[in-house]
C-alpha cells in the first residue's frame, strides 16, 4: 500500500512580497499598478466633483477627472515560490492615513514622481525615509518624453546617492518591471550590508 501524500507538502505556499506605489496626485500610480499586474487590478477611483475645487490642485494635470480614494491593488507572480502584491496609495495629503496603513509590512516602495509637479514628491519621500522603508524614485515620463535626467531629479528632490532614481513610462509593463527589479535589488543590497 502506498503512503498518503499531503497535498500541501507538494505545493508550498508562495512567499508574498508587498510593494507600495506612492507619489503625488496625478503622477500615474494607478496606471503603473495596472501596467504590471497580471490580474485585472483593483482600483478605488472616484469621479472628482465640485467638492474637490479648492482642495485638489489640478495644476499640471488639468485633464484628470478621477482620483484614487483608498488604494489600487495588483499582483505579479515572479516564480512558483514568490508573489508580489502591489498597493497603490492615494496621492493627496489628506489621504496620508492610508499611506500608514498600506506601508505596514512592505518590502519597499516605489515613489512615482511627476516632473510637472515635483514638489508633490517631498511628503512621500519624507514619509518613507522617516520609517526606514527602502524606496526607489521612478520619474514617470509621460508620453515617453524624457525631459529631465535622473540625476537632475535626484538633485531637485535632494534624494541620497544610495536611493536609485530611474526614468520610466508607467504605461509600459517592461519599463515598470525594471523599476520593481531595481527596488528588489536595493532591498537585497541593504539586507546583505546589514543596513
Amino acid at each position: 500500500m502506498g503512503e498518503s501524500v499531503d497535498p500541501a507538502a507538494q505545493s508550498p505556499v508562495p512567499d508574498t512580497l508587498k510593494i507600495v506605489v506612492a507619489g503625488g496626485f496625478g503622477a500615474g500610480k494607478t496606471t503603473l499598478v495596472s501596467a504590471l499586474s497580471e490580474v485585472e487590478s483593483l482600483h478605488t477611483e472616484e469621479v472628482m466633483t465640485s467638492e474637490s475645487v479648492g482642495v485638489d490642485d489640478l495644476g499640471g494635470v488639468e485633464g484628470k477627472s478621477t482620483t484614487t480614494v483608498a488604494l489600487d491593488f495588483g499582483r505579479v507572480t515572479l516564480d512558483a515560490s514568490t508573489v508580489v502584491y502591489l498597493f497603490g496609495t492615494p496621492g493627496q495629503r489628506r489621504f496620508a492615513f492610508m499611506w500608514e496603513e498600506l506601508a505596514q509590512g512592505a518590502l519597499g516602495a516605489v515613489v512615482l514622481a511627476d516632473t510637472r509637479r515635483l514638489a508633490d514628491s517631498f511628503d512621500v519621500i519624507d514619509f518613507f525615509e522617516s520609517r526606514g522603508v527602502p524606496f526607489v524614485v521612478a520619474v514617470n515620463c509621460f508620453d515617453g518624453q524624457r525631459t529631465h535626467r535622473a540625476e537632475d531629479v535626484r538633485v531637485a528632490l535632494d534624494v541620497a546617492e544610495g536611493v536609485p532614481v530611474l526614468l520610466c513610462d508607467a504605461r509600459e509593463r517592461e519599463s515598470v518591471k525594471e523599476v520593481v527589479v531595481e527596488l528588489v535589488s536595493l532591498v537585497l543590497r541593504l539586507e546583505l550590508s546589514g543596513a
